[in-house]
C-alpha cells in the first residue's frame, strides 16, 4: 500500500463549500490541502450560476486560484493563477466568445511587458452543419532569444451518443474519439503523434456505473503498457465514499495501489 488520502467536504451555505484533504505517502511527501468554493446567484441554467471563485492551497503554501464569470450572454471570462510558496509560477487570462454558430476564445498566459515575454493562444471553431464544426489554433510564444508560433487545424463531429476531434498541425496530431454506449458505460480513445519527439502514444480508457450498487469503474490502458483501474463505493445513509486504486507499469514492473475516503 502506497498512499491513503481523506478528504472532507463540508456546505457552508447554498453558495460556498470548503473541503480538507490529507494525503499519506511512503513513496513522497505526505501533505494537506485546503479548498474553497464560492459560486454567485446569476443563475443561467440549471447547472451553471456566476461567479464561480475556486482555490486551493496546500501546507507549504503554495496557491491554486480560479475566477470564472459570464460577464455577457455570450461572453465569458476566467483568470487562474499558481503560486509556489510565496512566488508567482503561472497566471493567465481567458475569454470566450459563443456566437449562434461559432466560439472564439483567446488566452493570453504569463505576458511580461518588461522582458518581452508571453503566450498567446486563439482559437475559432465554426459550425459547418449542426454535427460538424471546423476551425484552427493558434499558438505564439515569445522570450528572450526566442520566439515562434505554430497553427493547427482542428475538427469536431458531434453524433447523438459519440463525439470525435482531430488536430493537425506542425507539431504533430491528436485524436479522440468517446463514446456513451448507455446509461452504464462510457469509453474513449485517444491518439497523439509528436513530430518534435518523433513518438507517438495511444490511451483507453472507460467507466461503467452501477447505479443499483452505488459503484463506479474506471479503467486505462496506454502504449507505454500503464495499466489503471479505480473503484469508487458510496455507502449511504452515511456521506462516505470509499475509492480503491491501482496502477500497473508493465515494461518498469512497478505497481502502485492506495485507497481513499471522502466525507460529505
Amino acid at each position: 500500500m502506497e498512499g491513503v488520502k481523506l478528504t472532507v467536504n463540508k456546505g457552508l451555505s447554498n453558495h460556498f463549500q470548503v473541503n480538507h484533504t490529507v494525503a499519506l505517502s511512503t513513496l513522497g511527501e505526505s501533505n494537506y490541502h485546503f479548498g474553497a468554493t464560492y459560486v454567485g446567484s446569476k443563475q443561467l441554467s440549471p447547472t451553471e450560476a456566476f461567479p464561480v471563485l475556486v482555490g486551493d492551497m496546500d501546507n507549504s503554501g503554495s496557491l491554486n486560484a480560479q475566477v470564472i464569470h459570464q460577464l455577457t450572454g455570450r461572453l465569458r471570462s476566467k483568470v487562474a493563477f499558481q503560486t509556489q510558496q510565496s512566488k508567482f509560477v503561472n497566471w493567465q487570462v481567458d475569454g470566450e466568445y459563443r456566437g449562434g454558430d461559432f466560439t472564439a476564445a483567446l488566452t493570453l498566459g504569463n505576458p511580461d511587458i518588461l522582458l518581452g515575454s508571453g503566450i498567446l493562444v486563439a482559437h475559432y471553431l465554426q459550425s459547418i452543419t449542426p454535427s460538424l464544426a471546423l476551425g484552427g489554433e493558434l499558438v505564439y510564444h515569445r522570450r528572450p532569444g526566442e520566439e515562434g508560433t505554430v497553427i493547427s487545424l482542428a475538427g469536431r463531429y458531434t453524433a447523438p451518443n459519440w463525439i470525435g476531434t482531430l488536430t493537425l498541425g506542425q507539431a504533430g496530431a491528436h485524436a479522440t474519439y468517446y463514446h456513451r454506449a448507455n446509461e452504464q458505460l462510457q469509453v474513449g480513445v485517444e491518439f497523439e503523434a509528436s513530430t518534435r519527439l518523433q513518438d507517438t502514444s495511444v490511451a483507453f480508457g472507460y467507466q461503467l456505473e452501477l447505479p443499483k450498487g452505488n459503484l463506479v469503474f474506471r479503467g486505462s490502458l496506454d502504449s507505454s503498457w500503464l495499466v489503471g483501474a479505480v473503484l469508487e463505493k458510496k455507502l449511504p445513509p452515511l456521506p462516505l465514499t470509499l475509492a480503491l486504486g491501482a496502477f500497473l507499469n508493465h515494461r518498469r514492473d512497478k505497481f502502485h495501489c492506495g485507497f481513499g475516503l471522502t466525507i460529505g
